[in-house]
C-alpha cells in the first residue's frame, strides 16, 4: 500500500503508452497528449525539491492547491451563513446591492437575528413618532472660526480610497455618483487623479505621509504645489492622514504591479517599484507642530476646512494634540476617527487583526476628550469603520459623530463581490485593479447611478428609523437612544454602558475618571512622548 500514492503517475504513463500504440488515430492522439502531459507533470513533481506534498503525491498532490484557490469562493457562496461577517456578511452585502440597484430591500416573515444573543443592539422607538424628514436635509456645516470657506457636508460620504488601489473606472463611478447625490468623495492619500476631476464631484483631498500631489523630489511637503491644487473649487476640504485603521503606523502600500504611468504621474513617484508611504510625517514631529501645519494648510488653501484622520492608538498622544490646541489656540475644523476594523487594499495580517482601536471606542474617546477639554462644540467629528447600513450610521452618530464615511459599502455599490483579491491586481469585477481588460467590466454610468441610489436609499432608511424614534434629524441621536443586550436577561442603554465626560472636566486636572484623568496627565503638547 505504500506505493498507492504513485498510482496517478503510473496511470498517466500507462495512458500515454496505450494511446501510443493506437496512433495516428485522432482520439489516440488526444489521449496520448493528455497522458504525456500528466506524466511530465508527475515526474517533475517527483523530482522538485520545494513542495513535500507534490513530491510524495505526484499529479494528485496538485489538487490541494486547487482547493486552496477555490476555498474562499466556495465558503462565501455555499457555506457561510447570512450573518457570518468575513469581513461583511451576506446579509450586509445583499442590503447594499439591493439599495444600489433601487430594488426592494424589505424582508418577509421576521428577523433572522437572535435578539436574545449577547451583543444584540437596537434603537428604542418612541410612542410618538414624527413625520419622516427629508434626507436631503441631513447635512452638517464643517468649518470653524478660522475657516472662510465652510462646507455643508452630507452625513454619509465616501471614505478615502486612492486611485491606484481602485481602478480609473471605479474612481469615475464613485465621483459621478457623489456629484449626482451631492455628497463628498475622499481622494485617499494617492492624490487627485484626472478621474477624480472628470465629473466634478465634491472632493476631500487627503494628504498622507507621502505628500502625493504636493511632494518635493525627495518626498517632503511642497507648499507651492499644495497651494496650486488646493485652491481648485472642486476640493472642498483638506484632510491630513495621520494613521489608517487597517494598518496604523504602517503607511500606505501600493504594489509595483499596480503602478501605471498615470498613477506615477498623479503621485509623483517612479515606476517599477512598490510605492510605500512613510510610517510618519516629515512636516511635523510634535503636537504643536501638527496644529501649526493645520493652520498653514488652511492658509495655503484659501481658508478651506482642514482636519486630520487617525486611528487612535496611545491615548496620551491624541490628548497631547488636544493640549496643543489649547496652548496655541489653533483648532482643526474636523477630525475623522478611523476604526481598527477599517478596510485596506494590502496590509500585513498582524496589522489588520491586532493593531488599532476599534471605531466605537476610538470615537467615544475622541468625543470625550474634546468635551473634557471644552472644545467639542468647535470641532466636527467624522467616523469610519464598517459602516454600510442606516443603523451603522445611527450608531456612530449616537456615540458622538457628526457624520460618517463608508469605503467598502460604496465598493459593493459599484460591484465589489468581496473576493478578497484587492492586493493581487486581479479583481474579478474591475474595482481594485489597474488591468485595463479587467476594469472595462465596470461600466461607469450604470455604477455611478448605483452609488447615487445606495446613498439616497440608505439615508431614506435612516430618516424612517429616526422618525420612529421621535427625531427629525440624526444629529439629535444620543447614547440613550441605543440599547444593547449584555446578557440573556439584561439590556442596557449605551448611556449606561459608556463613560461620558462633562464639559471642561479635563481642564485644570479636575477629572476623577481613572483612565481619562491619568492619560491627560501623561499627555504633552510639546511631544508625543510621555510626560516625565
Amino acid at each position: 500500500m505504500r506505493f498507492t500514492r504513485f498510482i496517478p503517475l503510473a496511470a498517466s504513463i500507462a495512458l500515454m503508452l496505450a494511446a501510443g500504440f493506437a496512433l495516428p488515430g485522432i482520439w489516440a492522439f488526444l489521449l496520448f497528449l493528455l497522458g504525456a502531459s500528466l506524466a511530465v507533470i508527475g515526474l517533475y513533481d517527483l523530482c522538485q525539491p520545494l513542495h513535500s506534498v507534490r513530491r510524495n503525491y505526484p499529479v494528485i498532490g496538485r489538487i490541494r492547491w486547487l482547493f486552496e484557490d477555490i476555498r474562499p469562493a466556495i465558503r462565501q457562496y455555499l457555506i457561510e451563513s447570512d450573518h457570518e461577517r468575513t469581513p461583511f456578511s451576506r446579509s450586509q452585502r445583499s442590503l447594499v446591492y439591493a439599495r444600489a440597484k433601487n430594488e426592494i430591500s424589505d424582508r418577509a416573515f421576521g428577523t433572522l437575528v437572535d435578539v436574545y444573543a449577547n451583543g444584540y443592539e437596537f434603537i428604542a422607538h418612541s410612542t410618538q413618532p414624527v413625520p419622516v424628514a427629508d434626507p436631503a436635509d441631513f447635512r452638517v456645516r464643517i468649518g470653524g472660526d478660522d475657516c472662510s470657506q465652510p462646507y455643508l457636508a452630507s452625513i454619509f460620504n465616501i471614505s478615502a480610497m486612492s486611485f491606484g488601489a481602485l481602478s480609473a473606472n471605479a474612481i469615475r463611478a464613485l465621483n459621478k455618483g457623489a456629484r449626482m447625490g451631492g455628497f463628498a468623495h475622499d481622494t485617499g492619500e494617492g492624490s487627485i487623479s484626472p478621474y477624480h476631476r472628470e465629473f466634478g464631484g465634491d472632493l476631500i483631498w487627503e494628504i498622507g505621509s507621502g505628500y502625493f500631489g504636493c511632494r518635493t523630489p525627495d518626498g517632503g511637503f511642497d507648499p507651492v504645489r499644495f497651494a496650486e491644487q488646493a485652491v481648485d473649487p472642486q476640493i472642498r476640504m483638506i484632510e491630513i492622514k495621520i494613521s489608517q485603521g487597517a494598518k496604523p503606523g504602517k503607511g500606505g502600500i501600493l504594489p509595483a504591479e499596480k503602478i501605471t504611468a498615470e498613477i506615477a504621474a498623479t503621485r509623483g513617484i517612479p515606476m517599477g517599484e512598490d510605492c510605500i508611504s512613510p510610517a510618519r510625517h516629515r512636516a511635523f514631529s510634535t503636537p504643536i507642530e501638527l496644529v501649526h501645519f493645520i493652520a498653514e494648510l488652511r492658509r495655503l488653501s484659501g481658508g478651506k476646512p482642514v482636519g486630520f484622520k487617525l486611528c487612535v492608538g496611545q491615548p496620551w498622544e491624541f490628548m497631547g494634540i488636544v493640549k496643543a490646541m489649547l496652548q496655541t489656540g489653533i483648532l482643526p475644523d474636523y477630525i475623522v476617527v478611523d476604526g481598527g476594523e477599517g478596510g485596506t487594499g494590502a496590509a500585513p495580517l498582524e496589522f489588520t487583526d491586532h493593531l488599532g482601536m476599534p471605531m466605537r471606542e476610538s470615537l467615544l474617546f475622541v468625543h470625550n476628550t474634546l468635551v473634557g477639554a471644552g472644545l467639542r462644540h468647535k470641532i466636527k467629528l467624522g467616523a469610519a469603520g464598517k459602516i454600510v447600513s442606516a443603523f451603522d450610521i445611527a450608531t456612530a452618530m449616537a456615540l458622538g459623530a457628526d457624520w460618517t464615511n463608508a469605503g467598502r459599502g460604496f465598493m459593493f455599490a459599484i460591484g465589489c463581490i468581496q473576493s478578497l483579491s484587492c492586493h493581487s491586481n486581479r479583481c474579478p469585477v474591475g474595482v481594485a485593479t489597474q488591468d485595463p481588460t479587467r476594469q472595462r467590466a465596470l461600466v461607469v454610468p450604470d455604477k455611478a447611478t448605483r452609488v447615487f441610489n445606495y446613498h439616497r436609499n440608505t439615508l431614506k432608511a435612516l430618516s424612517e428609523m429616526i422618525a420612529a424614534a421621535g427625531l427629525d434629524h440624526p444629529g439629535r441621536l444620543g447614547p440613550h437612544h441605543l440599547v444593547r443586550r449584555v446578557s440573556l436577561t439584561e439590556i442596557r442603554l449605551f448611556s449606561q454602558l459608556h463613560i461620558f465626560l462633562d464639559e471642561g472636566e479635563l481642564l485644570a486636572g479636575a477629572s476623577n475618571r481613572d483612565f481619562y484623568g491619568s492619560a491627560w496627565q501623561l499627555a504633552r503638547a510639546e511631544s508625543f512622548e510621555l510626560a516625565p
